[in-house]
């Protein structure tokens, strides 16, 4: 098991970095996140054998300071995300809210806060491969019509 697991847990553990951290600066579209979630059984599987191997070594962690402040640290965080619940104030997440309201404006409105007149956005959109009927349009409007998600077409605005 020894032979296998570790360097099982070593591939996983630095896939599941660096999706994490993709994911976290909103970066790597396409297989970032399925990769990152799947392949994360992979590094618990490969983590509970690799523990299961190592299991006299493992339980020294638990007769030193350090290690039992680490591992405590750990769990008391995982319960804490699992349970707390996540305090947005009245009327949800304000990122969200401002999020949904660029997403809703049309592109007239919208263009005066990226500093783009409204042909600009327009053409702005366009030359980026979407398709946009005019600038009465709204961001949420462009996206379902080309089939892309609404952040990546406020995203094109605000390149």
């Amino acid at each position: 098991m020894k032979s296998w697991a570790t360097p099982l847990v070593i591939a996983t553990f630095i896939i599941s970095g660096v999706t994490g951290i993709l994911m976290f600066f909103h970066k790597g579209d396409g297989f970032v996140k399925p990769v990152h979630e799947w392949l994360s059984w992979a590094l618990v599987s490969g983590g509970a054998i690799h523990v299961a191997a190592n299991w006299k070594l493992f339980k020294a962690y638990f007769t030193r300071r350090a290690g039992i402040a680490i591992i405590s640290t750990g769990l008391i965080i995982t319960v804490a995300s699992i349970t707390v619940p996540m305090k947005e104030g009245p009327g949800g997440n304000p990122a969200i809210r401002i999020n949904k309201a660029l997403a809703a404006a049309p592109l007239e409105t919208l263009g005066t806060i990226v500093k783009l007149t409204p042909e600009q956005a327009v053409s702005k959109l366009e030359k980026s491969g979407l398709k946009v009927t005019g600038a009465g349009q709204s961001v949420k409007e462009i996206a379902a019509a080309n089939g892309k998600k609404e952040n990546q077409v406020l995203g094109t605005l605000f390149e």
